[in-house]
């Protein structure tokens, strides 16, 4: 994988509007908030750690079916 769409600074927000197809990764995992209103400015570190999960894994899973789906 050679495309890095997401990274750990992207906002929860434009994850769910500019990769719909993430949000899969992310309910998967338990972030079942991504319509909150706070959690549309919140950067993917920082849902992580809100949750207490590795940003660097959920960045890697995010990309991976990103690029899965857009390929």
């Amino acid at each position: 994988m050679d495309e890095l769409y997401v990274t750990r600074e992207t906002l929860i927000g434009e994850i769910v509007n500019d990769y719909p197809e993430a949000t899969d990764v992310l309910l998967s995992i338990g972030m079942h908030c991504l319509g909150c209103p706070a959690s549309q400015g919140e950067s993917l570190e920082e849902a992580c750690a809100v949750h207490g999960f590795e940003p660097s894994a959920v960045v890697r899973a995010i990309n991976r079916k990103i690029a899965e789906e857009r390929g």
